[in-house]
């Protein structure tokens, strides 16, 4: 009887999580973007299309100029569009590739079958538009690998797999239709990333755990260690002089909104937040189900081994958790710390580079919060699962 009724709490929980999680999405996203015009194109409309067939190739030899001697190779095609308001429709497009670059000769030339992206564009000096090849349409692969992905999860976790797919689809909702356009609306960065860490966390550890002593001491955890991370990255704003400008990307930020400028460097303090913020619940999460699992399975264990234990975990947790977060920064940078080395005069002026400066930042911070969301999740475990024995 009383498993049924934990079931029937679980399931009870589980639809007010979702329905308040869509709700906050659906009403956040509606005051956020509230006046934001985004996906705007002001030089065409783009459409996805199959291409049906390979007309021909023409070679042109461009000499001489700034850019030196260069073959520039026109493919001309017929595709059917298969989106908007032109769907069904064959149309004859253009696809240009050029010699100018080395490297240039890995970019594939249309073949029959394809899914792509064209463009209608206006050619000069006339009235009439022309359709142009923009990319090759990939999101379909993405698709089947996410697919692939969920099954697995699926498969592998049963309910709690589902429950995952569910957690982050909320999550990415929230970042992409309510931060996002918080941010580029010009309001506050700072708060905007206080609720997004506040919805990511309760949100996901509700729908995976249940509202559970469990749930409640890694929310603890996440909470503590995403503080010291929130505050490392403010003090080091402050003395590391950032701009927040730290390629060319910052630059066009500045100019969305005019009116209510993006702060760049408020920026640079969100994405090393969210970016430790994953790896901040890994932490809390695999402590906090370790000793209550050790408390459940050992009843008489005291305050102090059960801290004792929690500290060992959390040792060996500590370092693949850093060097996740290490690998996964530089692996994200990994283009542009090449070129930086390239046309940097000495090592002194690439490693104060305010990019370089901000991918260490976030690696250094994303670590020390780590290191001291363990021991502050192992104290608050202890507090919580000894004091429920009475001891």
């Amino acid at each position: 009887m009383g498993s049924k009724k934990n079931k029937l709490k679980r399931v009870v929980l589980w639809i007010v999580v979702v329905a308040i999680s869509s709700a906050i999405i659906f009403f956040g996203n509606r005051f956020s973007a509230d006046g934001l015009n985004i996906f705007v194109n002001g030089t065409g409309d783009n459409v996805r299309g199959n291409v049906v067939k390979i007309i021909g190739k023409e070679t042109t030899e461009n000499v001489g100029g700034s850019l030196g001697n260069y073959k520039t190779e026109t493919i001309r095609f017929t595709a059917v569009i298969s989106d908007g308001k032109d769907k069904g429709k064959q149309v004859m497009a253009t696809q240009s590739l050029n010699n100018m670059y080395a490297g240039a000769d890995t970019i594939r030339e249309v073949k029959e079958g394809d899914r792509i992206l064209l463009m209608e564009v206006n050619i000069p000096g006339t009235e009439k538009n022309e359709w142009k090849f923009m990319d090759y349409y990939r999101m379909d692969k993405i698709f089947m690998l996410a697919g692939a992905f969920a099954l697995l999860l699926v498969l592998l976790g049963g309910i709690k797999g589902i429950n995952t797919i569910v957690s982050l689809g909320f999550t990415f909702g929230f970042v992409f239709f309510v931060f996002v356009p918080w941010i580029m609306n010009g309001y506050n960065v700072y708060l905007g990333v206080i609720g997004t860490c506040l919805f990511t966390i309760v949100m996901t550890l509700l729908l995976i755990n249940g509202a559970t002593k469990k749930s409640f001491v890694t929310m603890a955890g996440c909470a503590s260690g995403t503080i010291v991370a929130a505050g490392v990255t403010y003090i080091m704003n402050y003395f590391l002089h950032l701009s927040g400008f730290i390629d060319e990307h910052s630059v066009y930020l500045t100019m969305v909104n005019p009116n209510k400028p993006v702060d760049l460097v408020a920026i640079v303090f969100a994405a090393i937040i969210i970016g430790a913020l994953g790896a901040i619940m890994d932490v809390a999460m695999d402590i906090s189900s370790s000793l209550y699992e050790l408390s459940e399975h050992v009843p008489d264990i005291s305050f102090k081994k059960l801290v004792s234990s929690g500290m060992r975990i959390g040792s060996d947790i500590m370092g693949t958790m850093a060097n996740t977060l290490v690998l996964a920064y530089i692996g994200s940078s990994l283009c542009s710390v090449m070129l930086l080395i390239t046309y940097s005069a000495s090592i002194d002026v690439l490693l104060n580079r305010e990019l370089v400066i901000v991918e260490i930042l976030q690696a250094l911070t994303g670590s020390v919060a780590i290191l001291l969301t363990a021991p502050l999740t192992v104290l608050i475990s202890g507090m919580v699962y000894i004091k429920k024995k009475g001891r």
